[in-house]
């Protein structure tokens, strides 16, 4: 299987959840009623609360914007463009205040799938056991992802490439403002 290529201008805005905002949802697997994972891009334009997903690790990044303040219960986060994503248990529904005016953030959404997300400034290169999902985001610059000996594959911003390996092998990503996506599925 080769990488999948979605841009995330081409896909649809949809209604949040809880109708405070709109999101674009780049990737549903396996499917968009039954999935494990799902990668989706927010557009938040105002302070207000996340929808509750029960079950469901949230791993959270900013992508553009000055950022957000996450408060829970027992902490308050800040996250902007250079912060590493947060990850959180889905049930909980942080209030988000805006740090500046508009973002728009990259999730990755795992039910019953460990996985992470972690910013890429650089290059990366490790072993994965299959089955595993990979993703790279390029955020404002190309990034790039190869597997194995095959051709490397550039990522144009505002571009998620996926890809399900079904086989262990080595993985080679480099990017100056990217994320990198993984998933146990």
């Amino acid at each position: 299987m080769s990488f999948e290529c979605i841009d995330a201008a081409a896909v649809a805005p949809q209604a949040w959840r809880n109708g405070g905002g709109q999101t674009r949802e780049l990737l549903a697997w396996p499917s968009a009623e039954a999935w494990t994972l799902r990668i989706s891009l927010a557009d938040i334009r105002a302070d207000g609360p996340f929808s509750s997903f029960a079950g469901v690790q949230r791993w959270f990044a900013v992508v553009q914007g000055a950022g957000v303040q996450l408060k829970f219960t027992d902490a308050t986060y800040r996250i902007g463009l250079a912060d590493e994503p947060l990850c959180f248990d889905g049930v909980l529904t942080p209030g988000c205040a805006l740090l500046g005016g508009a973002t728009r953030d990259l999730n990755l959404m795992l039910r019953g799938a460990p996985g992470h997300m972690r910013r890429l400034h650089g290059a990366l290169g490790c072993e994965l056991d299959a089955p595993v999902l990979i993703a790279i985001y390029a955020v404002s610059m190309p990034a790039a992802v190869q597997f194995g000996d095959e051709v490397e594959r550039v990522v144009a911003p505002g571009t998620l490439v996926w890809r399900l390996l079904d086989a262990p092998g080595r993985v080679r990503a480099q990017g100056d403002d990217a994320l990198w996506l993984e998933a146990k599925v």
